[in-house]
């Protein structure tokens, strides 16, 4: 235990009279003479102390810890000298002891005992005595007075102790007394505790009762002032309550100024019956509430969700269907399969509208349709706002859409550029990384902060009951011990349910069969089957070399020229320099990284041209600046390569084949390495290959043991070689069964100790028998051996029909054989030497 040796404020020592006292640390406790004191002893330093008291003359010195973590711990040098009164001892060895205060005293020395600390003390004499002059008397008066006035403030001291106060005429007891009652910080009471001057520490403690006493009066007019807010609200309370019974007399409806709108609001939306019958249920509910009670909030956002949903809003349906198709050609390049899907509905929507028209006329005298049901034949189709219809109209169910695709290729802005073509309103919802079932159909309105899911949230945007409503990144959805999302979709995208979806936190049915829902993804492996199973997939390739061209041209070169503040200079791109872009700066399916390159080529002209002095003065306008980016300038505007094709070798390695696959950002090339030594038979596969293609490999081994026959190994005995297979870039997952010719040629090339052709990729799945199965992802993989420079692809004889379905400069842009068996892709691949050659198969 440390100890402080100098005193803070004035003090007198009677030198004669030093004692010596075990030392009693207390925490955040200061204890004065006259007074008594219960305290728990749990440390060992005081139950140590205690201990020694104990066997002496029950007597210790009490000082307070200072704060802080301080090691070792200190104590104030003032304390007090205090006497056991009682004490027990519990079974836990602590104890419980009752400290009466003697006199004050501070720290002369310390005398370390082993664990123990005894500690030479010198009592606390006042520098004045106790004769009462004017000046004392008055300063105990005061004090007295002022400590009456704290207790009565307080409420918190015991009236025996207000007694002992105004009754004493001791200065000593007064302070001590006085101060042992104060609520006041520990450091304050030590202060208080070492002033010897009379004087000097009567006029301490009214400072303090003064202070105190002036910090009770400010709460108690804070106090005043809420409780005079809590009447006033009360009183208007009552008043109300008042008004209530009044217009009861007057035979008018309660509350009807306050809930009038909300309910016309909502009657002037037109629900259906059921929401009507709910909404005026829950409306009266709210009228007998208080005001200001938590279940009123509640009601009241429960309604107001209900008034500002769109339960009969329709927008107007383009139905022109030449300009709904500019729309998108002037949007997006190529992707013609989906915009085809948009003007079928466009055609089939316009139909049934003539359809439910002609059926208005034809049956108006033999129904009960009113005029505002009736639509002339000869009026114009595009003007037709959708109005409910009686149950023998037919009507068109929104079409639910899966754009599946690489990133970048414009799958989320196609949900827009459709919305413009229909006229129709466009919202979006991510669903990447959503793992609550509540963010889609929300929380029960009994939750404190409850909201409808994104589904109606998206709605109350729309204002309409028919937009197009994006879903995007519906693959990345996840889940978690809070329920399923993906579930929750299930009722959302069935067209035959979600007439009647229903919300957790409405509780009612809401009518989403006229929505045009549109989802994106960039695989179909995260998607759980019946959740596939309700949608229509549109498959969106990645784009080729020349598409690529064209989108940048129309697109991207425009918009990177406006928004980087050259759109009154004269830029240009060669097509020489996009297409090195591509094939030097890129390695994508889609158009983003391109987008990329674009934008910082511009801005590496923009900042010439403000280093030039344009754009700085009327003398230098940019209007007259031009540049035109060729391929001599794209490595001084854009740093070297970074695609050079280095996986691909130029010249034929034995062992070395090139297959393709498909990832979720595009096609990709997977080179294929194999080597052969003298060993006991063992197959060693690397590269971060997935189970599916370790077995493939597998497959592909025990096919050629099979059907050595036919090819000149140059290995007399397979058990006794061993094989290792390798793919390179090791730190990317590679699974699937479409590598199985390629690992084939590549092991029989390494038996066989002949390169197989250069510049030829391959894909598809091989068998036992040797056959060649189709495969998945073709545009994405030709694409690759596009990008890396490949001669001639290697195809199961299976994707004939998907290779017929390619556009005309794809399939222009590489040369493409057909195999069906694993035999005719090795005669293709390798010479005489190695293979016996059957039948080649069809080549284009």
């Amino acid at each position: 235990m440390k100890l402080l040796s100098s005193l803070k404020g004035k003090t007198s020592i009677h030198k004669p009279s030093l004692e010596e006292f075990p030392l009693l640390p207390l925490r955040e406790l200061v204890l004065f003479p006259h007074t008594l004191l219960p305290v728990f002893i749990t440390y060992k330093a005081g139950m140590l102390a205690i201990d020694e008291a104990l066997r002496h003359d029950m007597r210790l010195f009490a000082a307070c810890l200072k704060l802080g973590d301080n090691a070792p711990p200190e104590t104030y040098p003032v304390g007090t000298v205090v006497r056991i009164v009682q004490h027990l001892k519990l079974p836990d060895t602590t104890f419980r002891i009752i400290l009466q205060g003697e006199y004050r005293a501070s720290i002369v020395s310390s005398l370390p005992q082993n664990e123990l600390l005894m500690v030479r003390v010198s009592p606390l004499a006042a520098t004045s005595n106790e004769t009462l002059s004017p000046k004392i008397t008055a300063l105990m008066r005061a004090v007295q007075n002022s400590f009456a006035q704290y207790a009565e403030f307080s409420k918190k001291i015991n009236t025996d102790t207000i007694l002992a106060v105004e009754k004493t005429e001791s200065i000593e007891r007064l302070s001590n007394l006085v101060c042992h009652a104060l609520i006041i910080k520990a450091e304050r009471k030590v202060e208080l505790l070492g002033i010897a001057d009379t004087s000097e520490r009567l006029e301490s403690i009214l400072e303090v009762l003064e202070l105190e006493n002036e910090i009770f009066g400010i709460q108690k007019n804070i106090n005043g002032k809420v409780k005079t807010r809590m009447e006033k609200t009360q009183r208007e309370y009552i008043l109300h309550e008042q008004l209530k019974e009044i217009n009861r007399e007057l035979g008018k409806e309660e509350g009807e100024d306050e809930f009038a709108d909300l309910e016309r609001a909502i009657e002037g939306k037109a629900p259906h019956e059921e929401t009507l019958l709910k909404a005026r249920k829950e409306l009266t509910r709210l009228r007998k509430l208080q005001p200001f009670s938590p279940e009123a909030g509640v009601l009241r956002g429960y309604l107001e969700w209900i008034a500002d949903l769109p339960w009969n809003e329709y927008s107007n349906d383009a139905v022109d269907l030449a300009k709904a198709e500019g729309i998108l050609d002037e949007d997006h390049f190529g992707m013609h399969k989906p915009k085809e899907r948009i003007i079928e509905f466009i055609a089939v929507h316009k139909l049934i509208t003539l359809e439910n028209a002609n059926f208005a006329v034809a049956n108006l005298g033999s129904t009960d349709l009113e005029l505002t049901d009736m639509v002339p034949v000869d009026l114009d189709l595009s003007s037709l706002n959708p109005i409910p219809r009686p149950p023998q109209l037919a009507s068109i169910k929104g079409p639910i859409l899966c754009f599946v695709g690489p990133p970048g290729t414009g799958k989320t802005s196609l949900g827009q550029s459709v919305a413009r073509s229909l006229g129709r309103r466009f919202v979006r919802v991510s669903l990447g990384g959503v793992r609550d079932e509540a963010e889609i159909r929300g929380h029960r309105k009994t939750y404190v902060g409850a909201l409808p899911g994104k589904i109606i949230q998206a709605m109350r945007r729309a204002e309409t009951i028919n937009p197009v409503f994006l879903l995007d990144e519906i693959d990345k959805l996840s889940h978690d011990v809070r329920g399923d999302p993906a579930s929750a979709l299930l009722e959302v995208l069935d067209p035959e349910q979600n007439a009647t979806f229903t919300d957790h936190y409405l509780e009612l049915p809401y009518d989403l069969s006229k929505v045009l829902f549109i989802t994106t993804a960039n695989s179909l492996h995260g998607i759980p089957y019946p959740l596939l199973d309700r949608m229509e997939i549109i498959e969106i390739p990645g784009y080729g070399e020349n598409e690529k061209l064209a989108i940048a041209k129309q697109f991207l070169v425009p918009k990177e020229i406006n928004e980087n503040g050259l759109g009154n200079a004269h830029i240009a791109f060669t097509d020489g320099a996009i297409r090195k872009i591509v094939r030097h700066w890129t390695m994508e399916s889609g158009v983003r990284s391109l987008e990329r390159e674009i934008a910082r080529c511009v801005r590496r002209v923009a900042r010439e041209a403000v280093n030039s002095g344009y754009g700085n003065s009327e003398e230098k306008d940019l209007s007259v600046f031009s540049k035109t980016i060729d391929t001599n300038g794209l490595e001084k505007l854009l740093g070297r390569r970074k695609f050079k094709n280095d996986l691909v070798f130029k010249e034929a390695r034995i062992g070395v084949s090139y297959g393709l696959a498909w990832t979720e950002t595009g096609g990709a090339l997977l080179p294929v390495e194999s080597i052969r030594f003298a060993g006991n038979g063992e197959f060693i596969i690397t590269g971060n290959l997935g189970d599916v293609m370790k077995e493939s490999a597998r497959i592909a081994l025990s096919y050629l043991q099979s059907a050595r026959d036919r090819y000149n190994f140059t290995v007399e005995d397979i058990s006794k070689t061993n094989f290792h297979i390798h793919v390179p870039e090791g730190a990317i997952p590679k699974d699937g069964p479409s590598a199985g010719i390629t690992l084939a040629a590549s092991l029989l090339s390494t038996l066989c100790q002949v390169p197989p052709k250069a510049g030829v990729a391959m894909t598809g799945e091989l068998t036992l028998t040797g056959r060649i199965l189709p495969i998945g992802g073709l545009k994405e993989k030709l694409l690759a051996a596009i990008r890396n420079g490949m001669e001639r692809v290697l195809l199961p004889l299976g994707n004939t029909d998907e290779w017929a379905e390619q556009d005309e400069e794809l399939r222009s842009s590489i040369a493409v054989d057909f195999v069906e068996t694993a035999d005719e892709a090795f005669a293709f691949l390798f010479t005489s030497n190695a293979v016996k050659p059957p039948s080649l198969g069809v080549g284009i």
